[in-house]
């Protein structure tokens, strides 16, 4: 009798203690809406789950397609935020960022409202942009390295611009320098991925840079492996097929002029100690160079728009690091031909297509696209700056970014490279 008790005892608290762990484990995993607002815990060792006999391996991967389409899909129907938000330290709400003289020279901002056309889409633009893009992905003849790979040949780490909301059902591949600030301010405020005071930031332009650009406020793809394991591909394939999937894009040229500005001619200690100081060494032949970015510039000790060029040339550079995702292609940060995109913005016409896009998104009355800064990198100052950089250079510089000036539909600079 004692031993029965004892049995029953021993049962009932087994069983307590794995309801328990299923309560930590589901917590830590995440709920049905495969959603997260912070950083990734360390993966939990599982059980293996059992292996399908071959002849019902296809019948197992078909519940697996059905159980997780099914989960995504109730979790964009509730369209409510699940699992822990980000809490940030009280600040002042602002409009717009306090800006030095020098910054404001360089970074070019312009808060001045513009009415954006609220029209459809003129003249099938997107269709247009989209077409032009498969078409080329699909042509044999045009070969640039990495386009032959398939989505699960793209090393997790390389998808770490994708960033998801479970919310809406949307996915935004970030380009620095092409407004991607703002848009990533858009993506808070709609995944509600960040909270000021308990409360999820409603104003895009109340986020704070600093937090904008941390890596924890945003889900992306690459984090995926922690949390999901060896579902985390096919999870990312779903997402991909029923998600609506956009990224904005920009004159590649002028996009390195704009990233060579604000980054070697604005006071950066990390990008100086980082990429200035060698480049200055290597191309420049300085030696002896101060420990801190002001003391360089104090002594007018700065990277040129030829040493940068040179830098990006050096064959040397790629064997160290892939380049910075401020200079690195496009089409290397979002992978254009293995994810089919179903929005092409261009900051050329970031009023019109940002307008067009959340009407797409059918958050157009939730949010309004933030007072676009016009960045004064204009396509106009590429002679200028270009003026002092030898032929051959500016030749093989556009070699070097050929598949994004064509996959995006952007011009060969013909003045620049005769």
């Amino acid at each position: 009798m004692t031993k029965t008790r004892l049995f029953r005892l021993w049962l009932v608290l087994g069983s307590v203690f794995m309801v328990f762990l299923i309560i930590v484990y589901w917590d830590n995993v995440g709920t049905a809406h495969f959603y997260l607002h912070t950083s990734f815990p360390r993966p939990h060792p599982l059980a293996p789950l059992p292996t399908p006999t071959h002849g019902a391996e296809k019948e197992f991967m078909s519940d697996v397609d059905a159980f997780l389409q099914k989960l995504l899909g109730s979790s964009l129907k509730q369209n409510a935020p699940s699992g822990k938000r980000t809490e940030q330290p009280s600040m002042p709400a602002s409009n717009r960022p306090v800006l030095s003289n020098a910054e404001e020279s360089v970074r070019g901002y312009d808060w001045s409202t513009r009415d954006a056309q609220q029209g459809p889409d003129p003249g099938g633009q997107q269709a247009e942009r989209r077409s032009v893009l498969r078409g080329l992905c699909a042509n044999a003849s045009f070969v640039f390295p990495t386009k032959e790979r398939s989505f699960d040949d793209i090393p997790n780490y390389e998808l770490n611009h994708l960033i998801v909301d479970d919310r809406h059902g949307v996915i935004y591949c970030y380009v620095p320098k092409v407004a991607c600030t703002n848009w990533k301010r858009v993506m808070i405020v709609l995944s509600e991925s960040l909270l000021d005071r308990g409360t999820p930031y409603r104003d895009p332009l109340d986020i704070p840079r600093e937090y904008v650009h941390n890596s924890s406020t945003h889900l992306t793809f690459n984090k995926f492996w922690r949390r999901y394991g060896k579902f985390s591909r096919h999870l990312m394939k779903i997402k991909l097929k029923k998600y609506t999937k956009f990224l904005f894009v920009r004159d590649p040229f002028v996009r390195l002029i704009s990233a060579f500005r604000s980054k070697f001619q604005l006071e950066n200690e990390e990008f100086y100690r980082k990429f200035a100081v060698p480049m200055l060494k290597m191309y420049a032949n300085r030696s002896g160079l101060p420990a801190s970015v002001s003391e360089a510039f104090s002594a007018g000790l700065k990277v040129s728009f030829a040493n940068f060029i040179q830098y990006l040339l050096d064959p040397r550079t790629e064997k160290l690091a892939p380049f910075n995702e401020h200079w690195r292609q496009v089409h290397r940060l979002c992978h254009p031909c293995q994810i089919d995109y179903d929005f092409v913005g261009k900051l050329e016409t970031l009023d019109q297509d940002a307008a067009q896009l959340l009407r797409l998104l059918k958050v157009d009355k939730l949010l309004h696209f933030p007072p676009s800064y016009r960045n004064r990198t204009a396509s106009s100052w590429e002679e200028d700056w270009f003026a002092t950089i030898p032929l051959a250079w500016r030749q093989q510089l556009y070699k070097l970014y050929e598949a994004d000036f064509v996959l995006f539909g952007y011009p060969k600079p013909e003045n620049l490279l005769r």
